[in-house]
């Protein structure tokens, strides 16, 4: 408990911890007490503030990367609904309603490597109108961009870049080889510089050890991330991962606190596979996560939003 209280105060005056600090606080038995540092930490830098954002599937499947997490890899038959570009009509009417019930962010996600030039027009147009319609903050995820492209987006009134790294840049290679960490670190840092801040989470659950994802977590920080959406894996049949067996509640709650130690001005944020955590996520909540994706995900149906939102303010939270 020591060792705790001393990492929380370091943490809480501005310092950063070591790998090894963050490896020693993932295999503390206290657990109790380090969730509750893990909490105390966040209310230091954010308060009970608690940040909304929401997403709508702008491209569906026919990806050509083999992420073997991924629904939406054409590598894998999974049975997904796919079309090339969703209607802009349907986006817009998906924003307002999101916006009317509570979120203040708003994404357009698309799958694939990149995205083509004709089809960012038809996206940038989406975003002018939601300029001109809502007071949403508008954030995009549409993958390995050039800067040109991110720039368009930037110009478009897009404020928000999300490329999740997925999981440690060490063991990204052992479930994709279409592409690197290397390639979405890139991205990320072109991003920075245009001007956009910078949401960047990953996937646990894929296989990874406690190092790994204390790894990814501390990349992250050195990335200066503000938004990290930590998702559980949701294994998908059809996909590689789909046999993987789901992680404990204490294995989640564990590295939900040490992200919060590592990255304590960050929104730390519920994202994919909430369905699968949803009778620890007021324990999640306590332990740091102060965000969320409300509403309908990519390819699985999310928590309702209104009942979401009501339980998040139910537990002291502004939002």
């Amino acid at each position: 408990m020591c060792e705790i209280s001393a990492l929380e105060r370091r943490v809480s005056g501005g310092e950063h911890l070591t790998e090894r600090e963050a490896l020693r606080l993932a295999e503390t038995e206290n657990k109790a007490e380090l969730y509750a540092a893990a909490g105390r930490i966040r209310d230091r830098f954010h308060g009970r503030k608690f940040d909304l954002c929401s997403i709508v599937n702008a491209r569906s499947g026919r990806c050509s990367e083999n992420c073997k997490w991924c629904a939406q890899s054409a590598h894998y038959h999974t049975r997904i609904e796919t079309y090339d570009l969703v209607k802009p009509e349907t986006a817009v009417a998906a924003a307002l309603r999101n916006e009317a019930a509570g979120v203040r962010k708003f994404s357009l996600v698309t799958s694939g490597r990149t995205i083509s030039w004709p089809h960012l027009e038809q996206l940038c147009g989406i975003y002018d109108t939601l300029r001109r319609d809502s007071s949403l903050e508008l954030c995009a995820s549409m993958g390995l961009l050039d800067r040109p492209r991110l720039q368009r987006l930037y110009d478009a009134g897009v404020r928000n870049y999300h490329c999740n790294l997925e999981t440690a840049p060490s063991y990204f290679p052992e479930l994709c080889t279409t592409h690197t960490a290397a390639e979405k670190i890139e991205t990320l840092k072109n991003a920075r510089e245009i001007g956009f801040r910078l949401c960047c989470g990953g996937i646990i659950g894929m296989g990874e050890s406690m190092a790994q994802r204390v790894e990814m977590a501390l990349t992250l920080r050195d990335l200066e991330v503000e938004s990290i959406p930590l998702n559980l894996l949701n294994p998908i049949p059809g996909t590689p991962l789909a046999g993987t067996p789901r992680l404990t509640d204490e294995e989640i709650l564990t590295t939900v606190a040490v992200f919060r130690f590592t990255n304590p001005k960050a929104w730390i944020r519920f994202a994919g596979g909430r369905t699968l955590m949803l009778r620890i996520e007021d324990a999640a909540m306590r332990a740091g996560v102060n965000g969320a994706i409300v509403g309908d995900l990519l390819t699985t149906v999310g928590v309702g939003m209104e009942e979401d939102i009501a339980h998040i303010r139910s537990l002291g939270f502004d939002c």
